[in-house]
């Protein structure tokens, strides 16, 4: 892993400490898991906005034939 600097205000520093365990790991591990799920409904939003701009037509709607594999 490469490690990232990130400073926090106060009160965010506070925040996290009261609903993360002092360890560092703990906390790491915590901005990391809030970093992935920012990522994720970003992703999310733009792949919502890029059908809502240009959504399937009927016929595409119900043609499964290119349908490919789901990455959860």
């Amino acid at each position: 892993m490469k490690p990232l600097v990130v400073q926090l205000d106060d009160p965010t520093l506070r925040a996290l400490s009261r609903v993360t365990p002092a360890s560092t790991r703990k906390r790491a591990e915590f901005v990391r898991a809030a970093i992935r799920k920012a990522i994720k409904k970003t992703r999310e939003a733009h792949a919502r906005q890029a059908y809502l701009a240009k959504p399937d037509s009927e016929s595409e709607a119900d043609d499964w034939s290119n349908a490919g594999k789901w990455n959860a």
